[in-house]
Parts: structure tokens; C-alpha cells; sequence
């Protein structure tokens, strides 16, 4: 995306610097387009350890790293953005480390108007001669972690490359009135003004956050401390942002598919009813809850009439499509405590929870005889549509009466359920109570 500089100053020439000569503080401008240097004033040749402006230019920096090249480019767009960076830089004159404030401003130079930035160089920063602390600088800018310092009203003070990648989208120039650059990042902006209320309260904290970056809508975990300025003393709010959308969209993968996982245990595959497996798990709790309350409970074992007709005449597709309709008949048939469930074949187990006898099964039954009778709509391929007339042949058992667990039911209602069979088909019979 082509990013407009016209805003910029336009430096063509070297000899508009020539009153630069005149501050004694290093003044150098960095061309971001051939990476080198464009200019540089007498003192910044001394820094460098150089007598002319050509060896500066010609200075060799092939050797620096994509890091380095990110790290000035962001030093750019960032100033670009407001017009001036501040920040402390380790450089290297004499293959040496020196720590220094420096300050940027975003300019174009040239016939040719390359992206450069004038670089204002008038305090060292005091790190001592302890290299952890030029360790320390130098992590900081080349981390991944967005790492941003704020004032208590959410105003940025100073960022990282890092965080400067992830929000230079954001114009904090043209904010609404009560939001800030801190709210600013959050990708519902009432969060990050509860978030930055709460922080302060709490003088810091942990929290996780949808953010508006420019990669698009990322999940961060925001770890802030308060902090202060080392040279003011001001107090601040850092922030240290962690990009954790990976691991969380991982865990949401992994939790979509253990219940993937656990549903296709518990239901049958066709015809989306609970399984034998999740009516024996469920059984075990309903029956001992029965037990304990000395309530009843009735299994209607279900076998299809003429269901091997259907398949023998219109193929396999056609029984499965009649096995999907009869399980919906069966589940709008019963009470929501209820439980359908797919024996496997054209066998069907209905669990009646917390019934009183018999008289309250017999309608059920009967509205499940009548739904099944009914004729079942079959789309053919190649064919025109054709009705599926099936019946259905009801076994039933009592709790506590025929058994007193589900195989015990199961097994009693079977042998009713061929009472039915031998006796017309399409209908429905107790067990005997021995």
C-alpha cells in the first residue's frame, strides 16, 4: 500500500544543510531508500571517526541486519505519523557501543524524494559500562512483544519497532474526544477504558483483550506495570503486549473437536439421535434417581414393519432416508425429559422417564404407531419421488417391575416386541409382570 509523504519536507540538495554546519550537536540524515547515509555535519564525522562527508556516505553497511533495517524503517513511519520520535539508539562508532538520545524527524530527500530521517543527536544516555543494560536496549527494540509506555491518561510516551508496526494505522491526531492511544488499540474502546481505569486501581494487572492491530483483529494478553520515567520521574503505565491469538485459536480447535468428538460418541451417525452408548450413560442416573424417588419408568423397544421392503426396493439411500424421518417422528412424539435412541438397523429404544403405569404409556404408544404408519416421502436419483408405508412393532417394559437395570429392560421389551410380531405387526404390548 503506497503511503502518502507529501506532508513531508523536501530536502533536495546538500547545500540547504550548510547552517547545520553550525550546531555543534551531531546532526546526520539516514537515506531509508539506499540505506546509507545523505549527509552528516562536521560533528557527526568526528562521531563516526571520519574526515570527510564522502566517507560517510560511502560508509559500509552491508552487514546490517533485517532487524536493524525494520527498526529504522519504523523510526520513520512513526515520526512521519507525529513529527518527532524521541528515544535512546546504541550505535557503534569505532565498532564500540554508545547509547544516546536521539531525535528524529522524517524528511525526503533528493531529486528522487527517498524516505529519510534527520537524526539530532544531544545527550548520551549514562548506561554505564555494564553491557547487560546495552543487552537490555537492544531486546527491546527487536522483540515480537509490543512493549509501549503510557501516562496516566492513556498518552503514549514511548513504544518499541514492534508496537509501532502493529498500531501505526492508528491517527491518535484524530481521536474522538474522550479516547486516547491506549484505548485507541483496543478493538472495543469502552474495554480499554475500563481496562485502563482498572489498571491503575489495581497499579497493574494481567488481562486478555480483542485488539485492533494492523494485521487485523488479534487476541493480546496485556501484562502492565506501573513504571516511571528515568528522567523526569513521572510516573507511567507500561504495557507489555503478547500476540496469543495462535494458542487460543488452538485451544478453540481442540475444544470444537473433543465436543465433535464426544457428540458423535454419544449420537448416532444417520440420524442424529443419542446412541445406545448415551442412553446406557444416561440410564444409570436416570434409573437410580427413579430408585431413590420410587417413581417408574417405562422402555418401549421399537423394531420398523416392511422396513427390509423399502431397501429390497428402492436401494439403501432410500432405508436411510426412512430411518431419519422415523427417528424425527419418534422425538416429536415423546417429552423432552424422554429419551430416543438409535439401537442400530431399524431398532429403536424410547426411555419414558418418571412415569405412574401403564395408562400413561399407552397414548405414547399409539402416537408412535400412528406417526410411523404414516407414509414417508422418498427422493430418488433418477426417479421420480415414491412413499415408504412401514409400521412399527412395539415391545414395552415397566421399571421396576420388568427389570432393574436398561439391559434387563431392553431384554424383557424385546421379547414383547415379537408378541407384536407374531400377532399382526403394527402395534404395541406389555411385558407380563412375573
Amino acid at each position: 500500500m503506497h503511503t502518502d509523504y507529501s506532508h513531508l519536507v523536501h530536502i533536495q540538495s546538500h547545500d540547504e544543510l550548510k547552517l547545520y554546519e553550525l550546531i555543534p550537536d551531531v546532526v546526520w540524515i539516514f537515506d531509508l531508500d539506499k540505506h546509507g547515509w545523505w549527509w552528516g555535519n562536521s560533528a557527526a564525522l568526528s562521531f563516526w571517526g571520519l574526515d570527510t562527508l564522502d566517507q560517510l556516505i560511502n560508509k559500509d553497511l552491508s552487514g546490517d541486519t533485517q532487524g536493524a533495517r525494520d527498526r529504522t524503517l519504523q523510526t520513520f513511519e512513526l515520526a512521519a505519523k507525529n513529527g518527532l520520535t524521541v528515544d535512546p539508539w546504541t550505535t557503534y562508532p569505532n565498532g564500540k557501543p554508545k547509547t544516546l538520545f536521539m531525535r528524529h524527524r522524517a524528511v525526503t530527500v533528493g531529486p528522487h524524494k527517498h524516505r529519510a530521517i534527520i537524526a539530532y543527536i544531544n545527550e548520551e544516555v549514562n548506561l554505564g559500562e555494564t553491557p547487560e543494560n546495552l543487552l537490555l536496549v537492544e531486546a527491546m527494540r527487536y522483540t515480537n512483544v509490543l512493549v509501549t509506555s503510557f501516562t496516566f491518561e492513556g498518552k503514549t510516551v514511548i513504544e518499541n519497532p514492534a508496537a509501532t508496526e502493529a498500531y501505526k494505522h492508528i491517527d491518535t491526531q484524530a481521536l474522538p474526544e474522550g479516547h486516547s492511544a491506549f484505548t485507541a488499540r483496543f478493538l472495543h474502546a469502552s474495554e480499554g477504558t475500563s481496562r485502563l481505569a482498572e489498571a491503575l486501581a489495581q497499579k497493574g494487572g494481567r488481562w486478555t483483550h480483542l485488539m485492533n492491530t494492523g494485521q487485523g483483529v488479534r487476541r493480546h494478553t496485556l501484562d502492565i506495570r506501573i513504571t516511571r520515567h528515568p528522567l523526569s520521574g513521572e510516573f507511567l503505565i507500561l504495557v507489555a503486549e503478547y500476540d496469543v491469538t495462535d494458542l487460543h485459536n488452538a485451544l478453540d480447535e481442540a475444544q470444537q473437536a473433543r465436543s465433535e468428538l464426544e457428540h458423535m460418541a454419544h449420537h448416532d451417525a444417520l440420524t442424529g439421535i443419542p446412541s445406545m452408548h448415551y442412553l446406557s450413560v444416561s440410564a444409570q442416573n436416570l434409573l437410580a434417581n427413579l430408585q431413590r424417588n420410587q417413581h417408574k419408568a417405562a422402555l418401549l423397544f421399537i423394531d420398523l414393519d416392511s422396513f427390509k421392503e423399502v431397501n429390497d426396493k428402492w436401494g439403501h439411500g432410500a432405508g436411510d432416508q426412512v430411518l431419519v424421518e422415523v427417528a424425527k417422528r419418534l422425538s416429536h412424539r415423546v417429552r423432552q425429559s424422554d429419551i430416543v435412541a438409535r439401537m442400530g438397523g431399524d431398532e429403536f429404544v424410547v426411555l419414558l422417564n418418571n412415569i405412574v403405569d401403564e395408562d400413561n404409556v399407552k397414548p405414547i404408544c399409539e402416537k408412535i404407531v400412528e406417526a410411523v404408519r404414516q407414509p414417508i416421502s422418498l427422493r430418488l436419483e433418477g426417479a421420480s419421488d415414491q412413499l415408504a408405508c412401514i409400521g412399527a412393532s412395539i415391545g414395552v417394559a415397566l421399571y421396576p417391575d420388568h427389570g432393574q437395570t436398561l439391559e434387563e429392560l431392553i431384554k424383557v421389551a424385546d421379547r414383547s416386541m415379537y408378541d407384536v410380531k407374531k400377532s399382526g405387526k403394527n402395534g404395541y404390548v406389555f411385558a407380563d409382570i412375573a
